[in-house]
């Protein structure tokens, strides 16, 4: 796996959702904080984004518009629409839901999602971005976000309605999981081919150098790495690759690195039912005693209690 595809994937918990969304105006709903990030996009009619903090954003058609830690906020026809709390229907392990209005004015249709993560871990890929980030639409720009939404919005649009009687197409669930966690690697790349910044996680995916010693790091955390053999996969001198490295990543290497075996750690315990054994030789301690010292050092908790923790996907 990639740098950007293992740090979705260390965040990640739960299920995505999603919905296909028609409003009438006047409407006006309000988004709780949530454990996560959320997404809009808007398909037909515009509408307006009120952020927990910040100025209002009007958003038309073909607009995305990504809350990387989702703090709470509105969506609106108008910003002076009294907004009422949205609450979407799902069934049961389903990604999909609804969240309907019908009024007299003009129709908004909206996709919208949200993906769960791990607050406690957030990877610093993300704790960087922006708490709205708006992608306006731009005709030939982002096919592969645009080719997502479109196949996104297809795939729900086909969900029978809730007292037609008829079922889902075939495999409707796992394509629509699948088009979610791709959707939000298009739009992570949309960001970044638009904002180039000189330093932080944006610089450090576009440094072929930097990008050698993450790579190897997340490939291979039970290697027992040292500045000097990182800096010889970026090709750097250990001075050059240590400041580099600092200066994109805002953390020393041998830092980041056993940032990434505790992230590491945690996602096994959590998804797996692998022995504590195994997870200590996968992250690069020695010994059970070792790894669980490191462990509760990081965390404030055995690593045996952290996996009947909430969250876990596997029975002990």
């Amino acid at each position: 796996m990639d740098v950007l595809s293992d740090a979705i994937t260390a965040m990640r918990t739960g299920l995505p959702h999603a919905s296909r969304t028609r409003m009438r105006g006047p409407w006006g709903v309000r988004f709780q904080p949530q454990q996560g990030a959320g997404f809009h996009v808007i398909l037909q009619g515009s509408c307006w984004l009120l952020p927990a903090t910040g100025e209002p954003v009007r958003l038309g058609v073909g607009d995305v518009v990504f809350l990387p830690r989702e703090l709470g906020h509105g969506l609106a026809d108008a910003v002076t629409t009294p907004l009422v709390e949205a609450t979407p229907r799902f069934d049961d392990g389903s990604p999909i839901g609804s969240l309907d209005h019908d009024g007299p004015g003009p129709l908004t249709e909206m996709l919208c999602g949200a993906y769960r993560f791990d607050q406690t871990r957030l990877h610093p890929l993300l704790t960087e971005l922006p708490d709205v980030m708006h992608i306006p639409a731009r005709i030939g720009h982002h096919p592969s976000l645009s080719g997502a939404i479109e196949l996104l919005g297809r795939e729900l649009a086909s969900v029978p309605g809730p007292h037609d009687g008829t079922a889902p197409a075939q495999g409707f669930e796992t394509a629509t999981r699948a088009l979610l966690d791709a959707l939000l690697v298009y739009v992570l790349r949309a960001w970044y081919d638009t904002h180039e910044p000189a330093t932080g996680w944006g610089a450090a995916l576009r440094d072929p150098a930097v990008t050698a010693a993450l790579r190897a790091i997340h490939q291979h955390p039970a290697t027992p790495w040292t500045v000097q053999s990182l800096a010889a996969r970026a090709g750097l001198s250990r001075a050059a690759f240590a400041q580099r490295f600092a200066s994109k990543v805002g953390a020393p290497p041998l830092a980041y690195l056993t940032w990434w075996r505790m992230t590491t750690a945690a996602r096994l315990l959590r998804d797996t039912d692998l022995p504590l054994r195994a997870v200590a030789e996968r992250t690069g301690y020695a010994t059970e005693f070792a790894f669980a010292k490191a462990f509760k050092r990081e965390f404030g908790t055995a690593p045996g209690r952290y996996r009947s923790g909430p969250g876990r996907l596997f029975s002990a």
